[in-house]
């Protein structure tokens, strides 16, 4: 499922070709996504111009005239690129197409994403957003808040930085990452991540996505940028996909050291067990 990073991408890939221009036809060749489209969706859109398009944790928010809000998910697979001219594929299941002719194409081949609408008004409160922590590169996520947000938490640090309620927008790789960076074992438990060990991981979450986001995300099956390019952060992973290959920290203070695998809730977490603790 892509990460803040790559809707992060996606979000500044589509702003850049879309902003300021209007929605001249809005094609729904499938309904059926996640959840359904809603009604009138494309009368709701067209002739409105892109006034913005920001990102809130995986979600995309594009901010159209007159306050309407399209909240967008790309579920495990979506892609929004900005096609050639070459027909819609059967998985091309939205299309949106601008005044100068830009075509943007939801891309969705297990139908895990979805696409809603509400208000600049509320948008705050919708099911979907209202309860997420705060943003990890916004001003509100410091050592202090995310003491805040671990104090007296018996479950592992890991599962605690994916939970959405505690910092938005963090998934697998990134929190694998970060506790890497940060010096901290995925299997130490949260309430014991306070203080300078949360400063850390602060730290650690903030350069780890903002390099990631510079490197247009991880591409792994699915993600592309809207221009069709690949990200390149996967190039830079120190631990996630790669177990039993040397840990680079290590390596550099030439210490022979392996990442190790564990199964965290059904996830895979990669890390060093000397350099985190």
């Amino acid at each position: 499922m892509p990460e803040l990073p790559e809707v992060e991408t996606v979000c500044r890939g589509l702003a850049a070709r879309l902003v300021g221009r209007r929605l001249a036809r809005v094609i729904a060749r499938r309904r059926d996504l996640r959840a359904p489209l809603p009604a009138r969706f494309a009368e709701k859109l067209e002739g409105r111009k892109v006034e913005g398009i920001d990102r809130r944790a995986k979600y995309i928010l594009v901010r159209l005239e007159g306050g309407v809000v399209l909240l967008a998910h790309l579920g495990m697979s979506g892609r929004m690129v900005i096609a050639d001219h070459a027909p819609p594929g059967p998985h091309d299941h939205v299309i949106f197409v601008t005044d100068d002719g830009t075509e943007v194409r939801f891309c969705d081949h297990r139908r895990f994403g979805l696409m809603t609408l509400t208000s600049e008004a509320t948008w705050r409160e919708h099911p979907l957003l209202k309860g997420l922590g705060p943003e990890p590169l916004g001003d509100g996520f410091n050592g202090a808040a995310l003491s805040a947000a671990l104090g007296g938490k018996a479950t592992p640090i890991k599962a605690a930085l994916l939970d959405q309620r505690v910092v938005a927008g963090l998934g697998n790789i990134y929190v694998c990452e970060s506790l890497y960076r940060a010096g901290v074992s995925p299997r130490r438990l949260a309430g014991s991540c306070v203080g300078a060990r949360a400063e850390r991981l602060v730290a650690a979450i903030r350069a780890v996505l903002e390099e990631a986001i510079a490197a247009g995300g991880s591409s792994l099956r699915d993600h592309v940028q809207p221009s069709g390019e690949l990200g390149y952060f996967q190039h830079r992973w120190a631990v996630y996909g790669r177990e039993g290959e040397a840990c680079p920290r290590c390596a550099a203070a030439g210490e022979a050291c392996r990442i190790k695998r564990i199964q965290q809730s059904g996830r895979s977490s990669f890390f060093c067990s000397r350099r985190q603790r």
